[in-house]
């Protein structure tokens, strides 16, 4: 199928892939009288009162806000944010079809990360969550770092932590494959952008102690120093042996390679030096940093990609949807580190044993207890974790 064009011919019918349904009667004079004036002053009156009120007499409960500054949209770059407001409305049909949450797309146009921080900050109370999206790097990381800072809700940038969580999810499924241990592993990652960053930190809290990774201009060495204060808090973390040169020299004798960077950079030579059963997430879109068949014919154990035509896609939508689900329904005011392991061990648990066998580490986007079973697992995190308000 020729999606690009189908795509366009849909938009133009659909005008919008989301539409307000109104949950209460307006067919009489009372109905309105209750809705809207004179009644609704009562509910006002209430939220004034006691202003966590506004939970529970009104959407803010079931509400998230899918907001982009459109600099970093899909892999067209940065376009603006008003043209990145299909995909803003394609994000908020996954969480209503995936996880029963109401979203709104939100295009913020501004030039500095400050004046988004301060965009969202003076609405943000009208939403239970903040989804960030397409944002680029390193702008994400201050942006959601100071959100955090001024608001009482979660603010979770997909593109980091739902590809950290997915990617964490799959790579446990994997070493049960190949036998080997998170703490044993050698890592080595090719991108250390947003999801690259995000990447390495779920990992070092998830166990993996060998994390080295490798950007445009080689191996990521404490000994050098970075522009990017992110980079550099990362450099401090990451690379316990020191290696230094490229990404030929860090793939050797490697037990993992995560590829969130550009195509064609894994040769088969490359993959042939890693450790036995090596595992390969080549993530780059659309086209991989190898091929599945070219990393399968150099002796990868397992191969993910971001595809959906090839098994084992690292797709985010097995993960926001039910991360916020869970946080919605406690309240929660943040997103923290305990409650992405927690969604990252519910969507590994949905691959059976056979599955498993059959070399499939991740569980299909379509699988119907994943929402719950994320939602049920985050919550549960986020109450152990004191960030749960009911």
């Amino acid at each position: 199928m020729d999606y690009k064009k189908i795509a366009a011919e849909k938009h133009a019918e659909w005008k919008g892939k989301i539409e307000i349904k109104v949950r209460c009667p307006i067919e009489t004079p009372d109905d309105l009288s209750i809705a809207y004036t004179p009644g609704v002053a009562e509910p006002c009156l209430m939220i004034k009162a006691e202003p966590d009120r506004v939970w529970d007499l009104t959407a803010k409960h079931n509400t998230v806000a899918v907001i982009t500054d459109g600099t970093a949209v899909l892999g067209l770059g940065n376009i603006g944010g008003v043209a990145g407001m299909p995909v803003m409305e394609g994000k908020c049909v996954l969480f209503k079809e995936f996880g029963g949450v109401d979203a709104i797309p939100l295009c913020v146009s501004a030039l500095s990360p400050d004046e988004v921080v301060k965009a969202i900050s003076m609405f943000a109370d009208s939403f239970g969550g903040i989804n960030l999206e397409d944002i680029g790097a390193p702008r994400c990381f201050e942006i959601e770092e100071k959100l955090k800072k001024v608001t009482n809700i979660p603010i979770f940038h997909d593109d980091q932590h739902g590809t950290a969580v997915v990617v964490l999810s799959g790579i446990r499924n994997a070493l049960k494959l190949t036998g080997k241990k998170a703490e044993e592993s050698k890592v080595i990652m090719s991108g250390a952008g947003a999801a690259g960053t995000a990447i390495a930190r779920l990992l070092l809290k998830a166990g993996f102690k060998d994390i080295t990774l490798c950007d445009i201009n080689g191996i990521v060495n404490k000994e050098n120093n970075y522009a990017d204060p992110y980079l550099q808090s990362l450099a401090e973390v990451t690379n316990p042996r020191g290696l230094k040169g490229t990404l030929k020299d860090g793939v050797k004798g490697a037990d993992i390679f995560i590829g969130v960077s550009a195509p064609n950079l894994l040769t088969e030579e490359m993959i042939k030096s890693m450790n036995t059963d090596p595992i390969i997430f080549a993530m780059a879109n659309p086209v991989p940093e190898v091929m599945p068949d070219v990393a399968l014919k150099a002796g990868a154990k397992v191969v993910a990609t971001g595809r959906s035509d090839y098994p084992n896609q690292i797709n985010n939508v097995l993960a926001f949807p039910g991360i916020f689900r869970g946080a919605l329904d406690v309240r929660a005011s943040d997103i923290n580190e305990e409650m992405k392991l927690a969604a990252a061990d519910a969507i590994s648990a949905l691959v059976s044993e056979e599955d498993l066998k059959n070399g499939i580490i991740i569980p299909s986007a379509f699988n119907k207890s994943m929402s719950k079973n994320i939602a049920a697992a985050v919550a549960e995190a986020a109450r152990k974790s004191g960030v749960a308000r009911i």
